[in-house]
């Protein structure tokens, strides 16, 4: 597995809390597949940056995933082939960092997510209807 660590930088941390008081989710971990799984569902790129860990928050890659870890990780890698990104473990981890904190932001930036439910009816509006 070429992810071991997640870690949060210290600006995610911030937004990280104040997503906790604004949904009541109490769980970082749960924030951040949600958080993941936002910036995988959008088409655009993802941007490179450097992002700084120090005074961060730091779980293992079970903790983030729980018992569904490889399907977060299939998802991360899938995305990769989608963007013709190479599947090496520096690039999958510097690839799950980038979008885990695009979603962070995402999160942050739309004001209507203030609960569980609203996260629910933001990701049932982009699943397509069969």
């Amino acid at each position: 597995m070429a992810i071991e660590t997640v870690r949060v930088s210290k600006h995610g941390r911030d937004q990280l809390i104040r997503l906790k008081s604004r949904t009541g989710i109490e769980n970082w971990n749960i924030l951040c597949r949600w958080a993941f799984c936002l910036s995988l569902s959008d088409k655009a790129p993802i941007r490179e940056e450097h992002i700084v860990s120090e005074n961060s928050i730091e779980m293992s890659w079970k903790t983030f995933a729980g018992e569904n870890d490889e399907v977060y990780f299939s998802l991360l890698k899938q995305r990769c082939i989608n963007d013709e990104i190479p599947l090496d473990d520096e690039t999958l981890q510097n690839q799950f960092r980038l979008h885990l904190h695009r979603g962070i932001a995402y999160m942050m930036g739309e004001k209507e997510i203030s609960d569980i439910s609203a996260l629910v009816r933001k990701a049932v509006k982009q699943v397509p209807l069969i």
